[in-house]
């Protein structure tokens, strides 16, 4: 037993512990919140500088759209009116009309005007939604663009 313990002390005394130095960890800890810090201040601006980017597509997109639709209201508003006149200026011809045959001819012209106008109507009604959704869309498309443009950069 005796051997064991003295083979034993001389382990003990030939074992070198690491030593704790506080003030190195205490810096790389200090660098490491630094780093952390500098790294928040980065992500809050870029959020800020996305909120306000995303505030002005969102305020862009309203405007436009306001505007769209008054457009469109007011395209309405003209055809209601044309629709208006020519069915007082038709019913104007029928009380003047003096025969069977010719309220027939009225009303045959007037179902071809009709028509026809009915046509041209939706023609320009269909122009004139189709450039309100891409005027409307434009300003969220442009932002999506230049966000996937930043993530493939990043």
């Amino acid at each position: 037993m005796s051997k064991t313990t003295t083979k034993t002390a001389d382990t003990i005394e030939n074992i070198e512990f690491p030593s704790f130095d506080a003030s190195k960890a205490t810096d790389q800890f200090r660098a490491f919140a630094e780093k952390g810090v500098e790294q928040s201040k980065e992500a809050y601006t870029k959020l800020k500088s996305g909120a306000e980017e995303t505030q002005k597509v969102l305020e862009s997109t309203y405007e436009t759209a306001k505007t769209v639709s008054s457009d469109l209201s007011l395209k309405t508003i003209a055809v209601l009116r044309a629709n208006a006149e020519a069915d007082f200026s038709h019913l104007e011809a029928l009380v003047g009309a003096k025969t069977l045959s010719e309220v027939v001819e009225l009303q045959t012209a007037f179902l071809r005007k009709r028509a026809e106008m009915a046509v041209e109507q939706a023609k320009d009604f269909q122009a004139v939604a189709s450039k309100a959704v891409e005027d409307v869309s434009k300003p969220v498309k442009t932002a999506f663009e230049k966000a996937f443009k930043d993530i493939k950069a990043a």
